[in-house]
């Protein structure tokens, strides 16, 4: 199946695609901080470049589209043309977020991994849960990821 845009077209709509300040991650950050959560953005000392960062508690907190990062849900589909581009871009985007994870869990930092789909799609959860979960997270005491 032929693409339906021209390549200027399809390179405009890429290049507009953000990595950080997305949606999700700013209904996130604006949430934790009303809680009264200080936190650093995108360290990038950190393997992964963890998307909010909270020194003080040892704790990372990645926002990921659930398309770019492969996840298993409604709203990941593998685009009908050049398929095999996308699923080893895909797979590399999920062996580089595994090998951030297990550098940083190494390093004694708990991570937490909040799905696009979590906010957004058919099985979203009401943005107050979503931030309830981090938060009670954040305040455990338990190590690891979630």
């Amino acid at each position: 199946m032929a693409d339906v845009l021209t390549p200027e077209q399809r390179r405009l709509n890429m290049s507009r695609i953000r990595g950080r300040d997305t949606k999700p991650e700013m209904l996130l950050r604006r949430g934790l901080h009303a809680r009264g959560f200080r936190f650093r953005l995108h360290r990038r000392d950190l393997p992964g470049c963890p998307d909010l960062v909270f020194p003080g508690l040892r704790a990372a907190v990645f926002v990921h589209g659930c398309f770019w990062h492969g996840h298993d849900c409604a709203m990941f589909k593998l685009p009908a043309t050049r398929t095999e581009f996308w699923a080893a871009k895909i797979e590399g985007n999920r062996k580089r977020d595994a090998r951030a994870l297990k550098e940083l869990s190494s390093a004694g930092w708990r991570t937490f991994v909040l799905w696009e789909c979590d906010l957004r799609g058919p099985a979203r959860r009401s943005l107050e849960v979503v931030i309830d979960d981090i938060v009670l997270w954040l305040t455990s005491a338990a190590p690891g990821s979630r």
